[in-house]
């Protein structure tokens, strides 16, 4: 591997994960207009899976239907995998709903890192690394500092903690889903089912929270902590669908898939964790959300917990003792 490839497959996976990094802050300009969580889902998956369509169909032409076709059985796998990806949307969406600053949404996003390795450890049967358990320790270290837990005066919705949490673990699922699944096709017709999944589970929120509850004054009371029980408004597809659906679920995917193969894993993860300081000053810049010093301390101990991960420590060693 050149380092022109290597360096190519870093801007692509950068890209990419500031991509992701934006999404939160466009996620709650669209809320500060009046817009409700399943709205803002509802818009990004639609135009998503239209965009992921169109990619395919592209994909199609350009090798004559030479391509490796999806089996009844991937599509069925890649779809449950995919129900993940929509939970993480609406989980996380719905921490940020809740009073829960993007700054401090992110890190919640973030606690991917040591919830992997507990599933890992569980999937595998086998006690993590030393590397690892550091690491975990310097994450769980830098979410304190990052979340200013230190300060006793902080108040955060415990609401919109748990959704924060229950995010990350939807995340950590697609994570080691999406690369076990269907790998013999190409990225684009595993995006698309994976997106078909997530979108039922969208749709199935949706229906939940807004539409029928909007046909129910009782339901909409019980499910009034969700929704406004308003009519769906459609108008959330001119103004906010195109940009969430290209930030969340059409651009970042597609970097990412091409990004990883030339940078490898372990430097792709290092370079994907670009996504949580650009979701910081995305909303201090945008939101003028305050993002103090021990923060940023927070911030930067989560960064170098994935650097410690992903550093192949065993190569540098051998390399050494050559030299």
């Amino acid at each position: 591997m050149t380092n022109n490839n290597v360096l190519k497959g870093v801007f692509l996976v950068g890209l990419g994960a500031t991509s992701y990094g934006m999404l939160a802050t466009f996620v709650k300009m669209a809320y500060g207009e009046g817009y409700t969580t399943a709205e803002v889902t509802s818009s990004q998956f639609v135009f998503g899976i239209i965009g992921i369509l169109l990619i395919n169909a592209f994909q199609r032409k350009r090798n004559n239907n030479t391509a490796v076709q999806a089996s009844s059985k991937n599509k069925t796998q890649l779809m449950l995998a995919g129900t993940s990806t929509g939970l993480t949307s609406i989980f996380y969406y719905l921490a940020v709903k809740f009073d829960i600053p993007v700054s401090i949404a992110i890190v919640l996003l973030m606690q991917t890192v040591w919830i992997g390795v507990l599933l890992e450890w569980f999937l595998e049967k086998k006690l993590p690394s030393t590397v690892k358990i550091i690491s975990v320790i310097i994450v769980l270290i830098g979410t304190a500092f990052a979340t200013n837990l230190i300060n006793s005066d902080i108040k955060l919705n415990p609401l919109g903690l748990f959704f924060g949490m229950l995010a990350a673990v939807s995340f950590t699922t697609t994570m080691f889903t999406a690369n076990r699944i269907a790998t013999e096709i190409s990225s684009a017709q595993r995006s698309l089912y994976m997106l078909l999944g997530g979108g039922t589970m969208v749709l199935i929120f949706t229906l939940i929270t807004q539409i029928i509850p909007n046909q129910s004054a009782e339901m909409a009371e019980a499910l009034g902590v969700f929704s406004t029980a308003k009519d769906f408004n459609f108008e959330i597809f001119l103004k906010w669908g195109i940009v969430l659906s290209l930030f969340g679920t059409i651009i970042p995917p597609m970097l990412l898939n091409a990004g990883f193969p030339l940078t490898g894993i372990g430097l792709g993860s290092i370079v994907s964790s670009l996504e949580l300081p650009v979701s910081v000053l995305m909303a201090y810049f945008l939101l003028h959300e305050q993002v103090l010093f021990v923060q940023w301390i927070g911030i930067l101990l989560i960064i170098l917990a994935i650097v410690i991960m992903n550093v192949n420590f065993k190569k540098k060693k051998k390399e050494i003792q050559v030299l």
